[in-house]
């Protein structure tokens, strides 16, 4: 019997390294087909699963509690397993190199604990070469095993959408991709498993790893250019969302939108792609143009509230701001490289000490990455101004009366509303200084 007829019959075992947004979701689906080793470093969040709790909201409490993932925090387990799927995130330095860090140390802690017959596939985003490059060098190392002897490699990006029900890893379409014929076989397989949308076979690791690269760089650079026309059309006096409203009328216009450009993924891959590129001689012109504008957004954004302030005749220094949302997107718990953070910052430059309304969020994790308490609805009274900065669902249900209780009495409302939640006419007739990208 083969390596995936072994999984499928179970007498081997499938492990995930890495149980975060990705991983997580991953594990639970294959542990309907077949046995599972669940693994992660961290000890608190493995106690959270083995106690039904899902603190990512990717699948849900009642899942987790149904799940036959076997949840451990101990590497040795990686030992019972022989198909093993890398799952850890891959951010940047504060230079936007690459922050290999995760990637590396998942690496050694499998090759510590890899046997011979295994087959090992990353699924972390990173820059054409890692995996065999980086990564293989470490796991033959720790593990003593020969890659292509002893154990086999493979790649297959990440193309979960944190936070979204519709596009999951069941329904868009997995690329794979494996040292040799044989290796992309077995990944193709063990992956059709679970992916209902089927698998599209790569031609080589370096493709598979490129593929994923540019999604992310590709749209990155569509929300920067849709960014940049927010800033001259808000210049001009006109409103961009009515633009792009009319201009998606035409049948191959790309419907992208200016916003915050957060998360693991958008606002880091492009950094992995030209960090690669400039080793070999070429700096990025386009790519690294569309990661300035979206990374100055968050300022622009604050610059726009003072303006906004002193155009009311409001004191700037000391106004009470309100902050609807602090999670880099709407619906989802997570707060690591959201670019709300930039907004705050930014503020407080101006001695404006916004306080945060956050329903989403894992408060701890926010007051440990960032030194931020987030508050309740109840605590918007006075406001000088309200920055919608994430269109959580509990924020799209307010209504116009709602907002007119957030602010002080007597005095003109300045609201924000990065994500164009609110009909610009309603608020405008009711007396608000309105203001979006």
């Amino acid at each position: 019997m083969n390596l995936y007829e072994d999984i499928v019959s179970g007498k081997e075992k499938l492990s995930l390294v890495g149980l975060g947004y990705v991983g997580m979701p991953i594990a639970v689906a294959f542990a309907r087909k077949v046995k599972v080793i669940g693994f992660d470093l961290n000890e608190k969040k493995i106690d959270l699963y083995k106690n039904g709790v899902d603190p990512t909201n990717e699948v849900g409490n009642d899942v987790i509690k149904e799940t036959k993932v076997a949840f451990t925090a101990d590497p040795k387990r990686l030992r019972e397993a022989k198909f093993h799927i890398v799952a850890v995130p891959t951010p940047v330095n504060s230079d936007h190199t690459p922050d290999l860090t995760p990637v590396e140390g998942a690496s050694r802690i499998l090759g510590q604990n890899l046997t011979k017959g295994s087959v090992v596939v990353f699924e972390s985003t990173v820059y054409p070469g890692v995996t065999e490059d980086i990564c293989v060098p470490i796991l033959e190392k720790e593990s003593g095993l020969k890659c292509g002897v002893d154990f086999k490699i493979g790649y297959s990006p990440e193309r979960i959408n944190p936070g979204d029900k519709v596009h999951r890893l069941e329904t868009i379409v997995k690329i794979v991709s494996g040292m040799d014929e044989e290796t992309l076989d077995t990944v193709a397989k063990v992956y059709e498993l679970v992916v209902e949308a089927g698998v599209y076979r790569a031609q080589s690791i370096k493709v598979a790893e490129a593929a994923k690269v540019i999604e992310n760089s590709q749209r990155d650079i569509n929300i920067a250019f849709m960014n940049e026309l927010s800033i001259i059309f808000n210049k001009m006096g006109i409103d961009t969302k009515s633009v792009l409203e009319a201009a998606g009328t035409k049948w191959n216009f790309l419907k992208f939108y200016p916003g915050l450009v957060g998360g693991h993924c958008i606002g880091v891959d492009p950094y992995y792609l030209t960090y690669k590129a400039e080793e070999l001689g070429y700096h990025s012109q386009i790519i690294l143009s569309g990661r300035r504008i979206n990374d100055d957004m968050g300022k622009y954004v604050a610059e726009s509230l003072v303006k906004n302030l002193i155009k009311a005749d409001i004191h700037v220094k000391g106004a009470k701001v309100a902050i609807l949302g602090f999670t880099f997107k709407e619906n989802c718990p997570d707060t690591r490289n959201t670019k709300v953070i930039d907004i705050y910052r930014e503020l407080e430059e101006y001695k404006i000490t916004p306080m945060v309304v956050e329903p989403a969020a894992d408060a701890k994790e926010a007051k440990q990455l960032y030194g931020i308490t987030f508050e309740t609805m109840d605590a918007i009274k006075d406001m000088d101004a309200i920055i919608i900065a994430v269109a959580h669902k509990e924020f799209t249900f307010l209504k116009e009366k709602d907002f007119a209780g957030f602010f002080k009495a007597g005095q003109k409302k300045v609201l924000l509303d990065i994500k164009g939640l609110r009909d610009r006419k309603e608020m405008e007739d009711k007396g608000y200084l309105y203001w979006r990208l």
